[in-house]
């Protein structure tokens, strides 16, 4: 059924309306047109995020190829072990 919207519905639609547009523009006074956080400023901070977290991974697995299998002293004292054949 369609029925007009009487004057109470209409009435807190707006006031609503009315008082997004008072807050939008406050925010754009205070905190300046290029601070508005949008979907495409979000979307652009999570690329950012992502690159970010890729290349910290990137850096520790590369650091972590960097170390050679043996550099530690109980790990060369193992391989020596395994190459004599002695066993404490």
């Amino acid at each position: 059924m369609n029925t007009p919207e009487s004057g109470f519905v209409a009435l807190p639609r707006t006031v609503l309306s009315m008082a997004v547009g008072v807050i939008d523009t406050v925010e754009r006074a205070v905190v300046g047109e290029d601070r508005i956080r949008t979907a495409r400023g979000n979307a652009w901070e999570a690329v950012c995020a992502d690159r970010a977290r890729a290349d910290r991974i990137a850096e520790i697995r590369r650091q972590l190829s960097q170390r050679s299998v043996g550099s530690s002293p109980r790990s060369s004292a193992s391989q020596s072990e395994v190459a004599t054949g002695a066993r404490s």
